[in-house]
């Protein structure tokens, strides 16, 4: 099959043929029918994340499975699927704790199979998985836990959305915040998932939907999202601006989208006493970030939301729902469409922040 593998960070991907076996006990084996290019794909891409270097990139992706292996009875040849990067085992201690989307499993092992072996080679050199998935390529072998069955009527092109940037974005306002109805909530970055952010405050009843975002373009596609305000902060300091659209006492949510510590201590200084500050982005991965004591003893919180805190085989299927009864934009979310070929051209277009989304179809 034809793949993209990034051999070397700070280089771009190889669209190249390679092999891929048959899958193993409790895997599938999955036709790709479009995958999404996220931004924290460019982190290992740009070196701000440490990769298991040969990977076969690609995280976001939909299809149809094609084989299953032995033990496998949760999907069967001919569904319909969105693959999750993390696939819970089910036995590890998060797993049994109710927080599957932290699978310790999963993440340790993300770059190769639960047997510690690859499904992917290129001649005799073997190529690691990323996140156990690698959609950037025409199949993927992933765990059977990480396929989730959707109903067949769902536009496979749009699927692929869901799993990751808007379960991350719309997760982490039902599942890490659990925003309120009548609430008020700032974002801070309106990319993919910030728009995906802003569309689940709406989802929940927000009344008050700060966007807050660097550039104009992105502010005005934040308000076809639900953005009921909108602040350029190249513009000036935007905390007291959030301070004053909340009557003074900040936002009772923020998120933080961006991936920046900065960004992360604006978001904390922009929400109310009481208030929670949630840390949706990926910052470089040795950073710190630095937050007001007093903000502390005023019982403000700050949190991290990982995928959404995503129990996937309940939530993304919900989110298909609510797209296929028009509740949902992911339509709007594409803003353009490549072959696999043409991967690195939408990567460049992700680092210059020119698209919401681009989807690769291989």
């Amino acid at each position: 099959m034809k793949a993209a593998v990034l051999y070397e960070q700070r280089k771009p991907l190889v669209v190249e043929d390679i092999e891929i076996e048959d899958p193993k006990h409790g895997e599938v084996l999955v036709k790709i029918a479009a995958a999404g290019v996220c931004h924290s794909d460019l982190h290992f891409i740009n070196g701000m994340w440490p990769a298991a270097l040969p990977l076969v990139m690609g995280h976001e992706g939909a299809g149809i499975v094609e084989k299953i292996g032995p033990g496998v009875t949760s999907v069967a040849p001919g569904d319909h699927v969105i693959t999750s990067w993390v696939s819970p085992c089910g036995t590890c201690l998060t797993c049994l704790s109710g927080k599957p989307y932290l699978c310790m499993t999963a993440l340790l092992q993300g770059a190769v199979m639960r047997d510690g072996t690859s499904r992917l080679k290129k001649g005799s050199q073997q190529l690691n998985h990323q996140n156990q998935v690698s959609t950037f390529a025409e199949y993927s072998v992933l765990p059977a836990s990480g396929a989730v069955k959707i109903r067949p009527d769902m536009p496979l092109d749009k699927a692929v959305l869901i799993g990751c940037g808007v379960m991350t974005g719309v997760g982490a306002v039902f599942n890490t915040a659990k925003v309120t109805p009548g609430s008020s909530v700032v974002v801070f970055g309106c990319g993919g998932v910030g728009l995906n952010v802003i569309q689940g405050a709406a989802l929940a009843n927000a009344t008050t939907i700060i966007a807050v975002d660097t550039l104009d373009s992105k502010l005005d596609i934040a308000k076809q999202f639900g953005a009921t305000h909108v602040i350029n902060s190249s513009m000036g300091d935007p905390v007291p601006q959030v301070q004053a659209l909340t009557g003074g006492l900040g936002a009772e949510f923020g998120f933080e989208v961006v991936g920046k510590p900065s960004v992360v201590t604006q978001t904390y200084e922009a929400v109310r006493p009481t208030g929670l500050a949630v840390m949706v982005g990926m910052p470089p991965a040795a950073s710190n970030v630095v937050i007001s004591t007093l903000g502390l003893f005023l019982n403000k919180t700050l949190t991290g939301s990982f995928y959404g805190a995503a129990r996937i085989h309940t939530d993304m299927p919900m989110l298909v729902e609510l797209y296929m009864a028009g509740k949902l934009k992911l339509d709007e979310l594409v803003s353009r469409t490549f072959p696999l070929e043409k991967i690195n051209e939408a990567v460049d277009l992700l680092k210059t922040g020119e698209v919401v989304r681009s989807i690769i179809k291989p």
